[in-house]
């Protein structure tokens, strides 16, 4: 299983008690069967020409109503972050893990090497964060950089967190007993499982791994939105849900209004900034007028 997948699986099926596991587990079966009977199916979610959220997106639209919420997070999420032809097997093995927890009680996790180990923690964080408040990501971010400077001042606290050879059960007890009541309880979760799921030698660098992640995965769910003119709630929800479609996140608006831009609407979130405004287009064919690619576009058309 994709790592990140990986992470994000353990996250939301050990969160569930045995009924709803087994819910899970017969689900996703169905529809790994689904999609091994349909090939039209099978053909659009292993199409490399749609990004990843649209994809998402398109098995959202196929699965509400008609799975429980968590089968529609996982699979979508599972759509979103596998490679187009692996689609199909992700959804495959998400389905035996979900068979082999409800068994074992055991979620079967690889063993990793280090940056894979990192991106099956972040995969575990991104089911965390999903389901937060926005305003939660800056006491995350706080409460995992001081955990990790706790660990690098304390030798004996580190002996023990990176010692691979101590018991599981000992490691995590510790993480337990000194952070329980004390953190945001996603706080306490991550840094377990950094300890469960990431390699024990990097403890440390997986916490300012995560400390940097989640102030990244913030700036996915703010979109500062600037317009000319105020959006009705109708123009919000649609921009909320064009985002949702291009990100694969949940994204809340801050919207600011600048008569500058003349019309339409400039929006930033995360590394990706969208210019639909008059001032932006303008400005697009000043540029062209003025290296004379619009110039020499009409003397090279064929008439």
């Amino acid at each position: 299983m994709l790592p990140r997948l990986e992470g994000y699986a353990a996250a939301l099926l050990g969160s569930l008690d045995a009924g709803a596991l087994a819910t899970v587990a017969a689900e996703l079966r169905s529809l790994d069967q689904t999609i091994l009977a349909q090939p039209e199916l099978r053909a659009v979610l292993t199409d490399t020409s749609i990004a990843g959220p649209a994809r998402g997106e398109i098995l959202r639209d196929l699965l509400t109503a008609k799975v429980s919420e968590q089968t529609l997070r996982v699979s979508v999420y599972a759509a979103i972050v596998a490679p187009a032809q692996e689609v199909p097997r992700a959804i495959d093995e998400l389905a035996a893990a979900a068979h082999v927890l409800g068994e074992t009680g055991q979620f079967p996790q690889a063993n990793l090497g280090h940056m894979a180990a990192r991106r099956r923690v972040s995969g575990y964080a991104d089911e965390l964060l999903d389901q937060i408040e926005t305003a939660d990501f800056e006491v995350i971010e706080e409460e995992l950089f001081r955990w990790a400077r706790t660990i690098d001042a304390n030798l004996d606290l580190r002996r023990l967190l990176l010692d691979r050879d101590a018991a599981l059960d000992a490691r995590l007890g510790t993480v337990e007993q000194l952070l329980a009541g004390k953190v945001n309880a996603v706080t306490l979760l991550l840094s377990r499982y950094v300890i469960e799921g990431g390699r024990s030698r990097d403890v440390v660098g997986t916490l300012d791994f995560l400390v940097d992640y989640v102030a990244r995965s913030r700036d996915w769910r703010v979109a500062r939105v600037f317009t000319a003119r105020a959006l009705d709630e109708t123009s919000q929800a649609e921009l909320v849900t064009s985002l949702k479609t291009l990100t694969g996140k949940n994204v809340e608006l801050q919207v600011a209004e600048d008569p500058d831009l003349l019309g339409g609407v400039l929006v930033e979130v995360g590394d990706l900034l969208l210019d639909a405004t008059i001032r932006g287009r303008l400005g697009a064919l000043h540029d062209a007028v003025a290296s004379k690619r619009l110039y020499e576009s009409a003397l090279n058309r064929n008439d």
